[in-house]
């Protein structure tokens, strides 16, 4: 089967916005890939490796690549003239685009479906915590947790910073016995995370369709689907579902809710994550970029947290609030 391939090339930091605009604009998949310059520093304090088999590409340091592919009744041209306003915009939220130049082409579905796997290989995210894709082997340590993944075309391999960075976040902050609210869950891997940490039970919640299969089929994987409620839903619908009460086994308010979305989302629900926290619970706010840091920390402050800590990797920053 032919698919139509658009290519955005664009800056690390609209990648998250942009992939998302894809979607909405009926990509059947979506792959990205940053700069792999040999000149990059590499993170290794967990012990992660990287394969130099694979060849390093020549996109320039703070660039990607993004690749959408949408079925061939598709028009490229209409989505093209749909998706370029949206990414001009982003400069009024303080998200530099880059060029963000178009390039369309056909290919065949076997080009894109599996060949990304190639570049997936185990990540030790932390001293406990390895994700490893499912067609990978793998010899944990004594200590190692395996989260057991396969995104199939959800967000989160674990490979960008902010998914690493809150799931070394959750491991400071999960004590044992806690239930969590993962908001935008995307592939489940934080609410497989904090499972494998010591939360008794997570609500994992995601407006996407895609994503909320994804996620119930890894918590699967991982042995998890008792622990692990998947919903179609955001934070504020389910708070208010009258089925809480006997319908999911996490109900609000809860020890820890976290949120590894963009600061401009997170700046939308500061307010319902308040609610749906115990006193003294924490609230975990990822995938903010670096010029967004006092904007989140004002709202967080105005709604009633306490900045317990931030956590910080490459220009991404992780909130750890505490709700007074």
């Amino acid at each position: 089967m032919l698919w139509h391939e658009l290519t955005i090339h664009t800056t690390e930091q609209a990648v998250e916005m942009i992939s998302n605009f894809m979607h909405e604009a009926g990509a059947g998949g979506v792959s990205i890939e940053e700069s792999a310059v040999t000149k990059r520093k590499r993170d290794t304090t967990f012990g992660q490796w990287y394969d130099e088999v694979i060849p390093f590409n020549n996109i320039p340091e703070g660039q990607a690549v993004i690749k959408g592919y949408f079925s061939q009744d598709v028009s490229l041209e209409t989505v093209q003239q749909e998706l370029e306003p949206r990414i001009h915009e982003l400069a009024q939220f303080g998200i530099d685009a880059g060029p963000a130049a178009f390039e369309h082409r056909s290919v065949h579905e076997d080009e894109w479906a599996t060949a990304w796997k190639q570049y997936f290989k185990p990540i030790a995210v932390s001293e406990r915590l390895v994700i490893k894709p499912t067609w990978e082997e793998y010899t944990p340590a004594l200590q190692e947790r395996i989260i057991e993944l396969d995104p199939g075309m959800a967000f989160g391999t674990g490979a960008h910073p902010t998914t690493a960075l809150c799931l070394r976040t959750l491991e400071q902050v999960i004590q044992g016995g806690e239930s969590v609210i993962d908001v935008g869950t995307g592939s489940g891997i934080l609410a497989i995370g904090a499972v494998h940490l010591g939360a008794r039970n997570v609500l994992a919640l995601d407006l996407d369709p895609v994503a909320v299969s994804s996620a119930k089929e890894n918590s699967q994987l991982n042995k998890m689907h008792d622990q692990i409620t998947v919903v179609e839903s955001d934070l504020l619908s389910v708070l208010q579902r009258s089925e809480m009460a006997e319908g999911f086994a996490v109900k609000p308010p809860v020890e820890v809710v976290v949120a590894n979305i963009l600061a401009e989302v997170i700046l939308l629900f500061v307010d319902d994550v308040y609610a749906a926290l115990k006193p003294g619970g924490i609230y975990i706010a990822s995938g903010i970029y670096k010029n967004k840091v006092e904007i989140v920390e004002k709202a967080l402050i105005q709604a009633g947290f306490d900045i317990a800590d931030m956590n910080r990797e490459d220009d991404w920053v992780a909130f750890v609030a505490r709700k007074r």
